[in-house]
């Protein structure tokens, strides 16, 4: 299972990425596992020594009861206090967001999101990923046509 955030990588040059454990309800994994999450306008700050992120939206869970978690709500982010002084250094530089990148279960099926420090991109950087994208792809096309 992985979730991943294809605009992050669009709109931002990311510099360091960093693992992080989600504090989550029942329902929201059950939700995760069958792929049901969306980046949409979401990222992550720092308040009182902790990492939140915000605006991820994890559908509700199709077999849960009333009791079904809130899809909008802040979830807490698990780091180590010396990851989050080291972020929170880097995003009083200027131009630096905490973005998150994708969501994924490691080896122990503990639900992970990867989070990065981006650095917004402009117009023409924008037009460039398109152009390398393109070129990519074509070459890819001209692989797959010559191979026998």
């Amino acid at each position: 299972m992985e979730i991943k955030n294809r605009s992050a990588y669009f709109e931002y040059f990311i510099d360091n990425k960093y693992d992080a454990g989600m504090v989550l309800q029942g329902t929201e994994v059950k939700s995760l596992r069958d792929g049901k999450a969306s980046f949409n306008d979401s990222y992550c700050l720092i308040h009182k020594g902790e990492v939140w992120v915000k605006n991820l939206h994890i559908a509700e869970y199709t077999h849960g009861s009333g009791n079904n978690h809130d899809p909008m709500r802040e979830r807490k982010l698990l780091l180590q206090k010396r990851e989050i002084k080291k972020i929170e250094s880097k995003l009083k530089e200027k131009g630096y967001t905490l973005i998150p990148l994708r969501i994924f279960l490691n080896e122990k099926n503990l639900v992970k999101i990867e989070i990065g420090l981006g650095k917004g991109k402009k117009m023409y950087d924008k037009r460039e990923s398109i152009k390398q994208r393109d070129v990519q792809r074509e070459m890819k096309r001209y692989l797959t046509k010559r191979t026998p």
